[in-house]
C-alpha cells in the first residue's frame, strides 16, 4: 500500500491524495466519496480502502463536487422584504417552521433580503444560479407579469403571494374569515363603535381583512362607514404614529368601544400609543390584532388575536418546495385549477378584550407625547 502523505500543512485533503493512499484514481475516490458517476464497477474491497484513507486523512467531502455530482446542492432559499429597524415578528415565526423542516429533511437554508418585490424582481433570476435548488417567496407583491421572468430551471413557492403567480404553488391562510370571526367577538361582547387599524389598501392581504371586518358588521347589522378605517400598516411604528395622529384629531369625542388591528405589531404600535395618552387596554377600550407572534404573547396585556399557524405554514413550504425540485417537470397544477394551500386560522383569547365599560371615555385632550 501507498505510504500515506500529509496533504500539506494548513490544506485539506483532496480526492487525489485519497486516491494516491488508496491506490485507485481519484476519478474512483470520488465515485465512493462524492457519488459521482463511472463506467468501471467499484469492487466493494476497494470501496473500503477508499473510505479508509478517506478516514485517515479526514477528507471532506466537496459540496460543490458533490453538488455537480447529483444536481443537488441540498440548499433552499428564502427571499423577502425585510426592511426596517423593527424584529420582524412574522417572518421569524415562518422561519421557525422553515428551519424545522429543512434540518429534519437535511437541507441548508440561505435567506436572501430585498429592497423591494417591484424593483428587485429582477435581482430573483441572480439568485437561482445554481446555489440553491428552489426558492421559498415570502408575501410576495409580484405581478404576474414580472413573475413571467422568474427562471424555468428553479422551483418556487410562496407564502402568501400578492396574486396567483404562474407555475408557483401559494401557501396562505383563511384571513377573510379570521377578520371575521374577530370582530363578531368583539361584538358578541357588546362592542358597536369598532375601528379597524388597515394595511396598505390594494394588497390582497389587508383587503381580505377589511372585508372581514365589514361581513361581521353587516351580520350584526351595525352600520359601516370608511370613518371606521384607519390607515396604518403592517408594522408597529408606523402605527403608532397613525393611532398618535387618530387620537389627536378626535380629542374630546367618544373613544371607540374596540380597535381590530391589521396585525400584531399594528397592535402593539396602537398600544403604545393609547398608553401615552393615559388610555387602558381592556379598561377604556379593547383590542384584538391577527397572527398571533411572539408580540401577541408578550404585551401587557397579552393581545386577543387571530392566530395564523405561521410555522405550520413554513413547514408545508420546504415540503412542498422538496417535492416540486424532486419533479421539477411536473406542472404545478392542470391549467385552471387552484395552485393554492389555505390553512384555517383559530381566534386566541387573551386579556386585551374585555365587554365595553358602562361610561364610555371620551379621547384625551391633553397634547400625545411625541417620542
Amino acid at each position: 500500500m501507498p505510504k500515506l502523505k500529509r496533504s500539506g500543512s494548513g490544506r485539506a485533503a483532496t480526492l487525489a491524495d485519497v486516491g494516491r493512499a488508496a491506490g485507485v484514481s481519484a476519478m474512483a475516490a470520488s465515485a465512493v466519496l462524492n457519488g459521482a458517476r463511472t463506467s468501471s464497477r467499484i469492487a466493494p474491497e476497494t470501496r473500503e480502502r477508499i473510505l479508509a484513507a478517506a478516514a485517515r486523512l479526514n477528507y471532506r467531502p466537496n459540496a460543490a463536487a458533490r453538488a455537480l455530482a447529483n444536481r443537488r446542492m441540498q440548499t433552499i432559499g428564502v427571499a423577502g422584504v425585510f426592511a426596517g429597524g423593527e424584529l420582524n415578528y412574522y417572518f421569524l415565526e415562518l422561519l421557525n417552521g422553515i428551519l424545522a423542516a429543512a434540518d429534519q429533511h437535511e437541507q441548508n437554508v440561505t435567506v436572501f433580503s430585498l429592497h423591494d418585490w417591484g424593483g428587485d424582481a429582477a435581482r430573483l433570476q441572480g439568485l437561482c444560479d445554481g446555489r440553491i435548488d428552489g426558492l421559498i417567496l415570502v408575501a410576495p407583491t409580484l405581478t404576474r407579469l414580472a413573475a413571467r421572468h422568474l427562471p424555468d430551471h428553479t422551483p418556487f413557492v410562496a407564502l402568501h403571494a400578492n396574486c396567483a403567480l404562474p407555475d408557483v404553488v401559494n401557501i396562505e391562510s383563511d384571513e377573510e374569515h379570521g377578520a371575521y370571526e374577530a370582530v363578531r367577538h368583539l361584538i358578541a361582547l357588546g362592542h358597536r363603535h369598532i375601528l379597524h387599524l388597515h394595511g396598505i389598501r390594494g394588497l390582497v392581504g389587508p383587503e381580505r381583512r377589511i372585508q372581514g371586518f365589514k361581513r361581521a358588521l353587516a351580520g350584526a347589522r351595525l352600520p359601516f362607514d370608511e370613518s371606521l378605517l384607519v390607515p396604518a400598516n403592517f408594522d408597529r411604528q408606523n402605527t403608532r404614529a397613525a393611532m398618535r395622529d387618530w387620537l389627536g384629531r378626535h380629542a374630546g369625542e367618544p373613544l371607540p368601544h374596540a380597535i381590530f388591528a391589521a396585525n400584531d405589531d399594528a397592535a402593539v404600535g396602537c398600544l403604545e400609543a393609547l398608553a401615552e395618552a393615559g388610555l387602558r387596554v381592556p379598561d377604556d377600550l379593547s383590542l384584538i390584532g391577527f397572527d398571533d407572534t411572539l408580540a401577541a404573547r408578550t404585551t401587557v396585556p397579552q393581545l386577543t388575536t387571530v392566530r395564523q399557524p405561521l410555522p405550520a405554514m413554513g413547514r408545508r413550504a420546504v415540503e412542498v418546495l422538496l417535492d416540486r425540485i424532486q419533479h421539477r417537470d411536473a406542472p404545478v397544477a392542470a391549467e385552471g385549477t387552484d395552485s393554492t394551500i389555505v390553512f384555517p386560522v383559530d381566534l386566541v383569547l387573551r386579556a386585551s378584550v374585555a365587554p365595553p365599560p358602562v361610561i364610555q371615555r371620551l379621547v384625551p385632550v391633553a397634547r400625545i407625547a411625541r417620542t
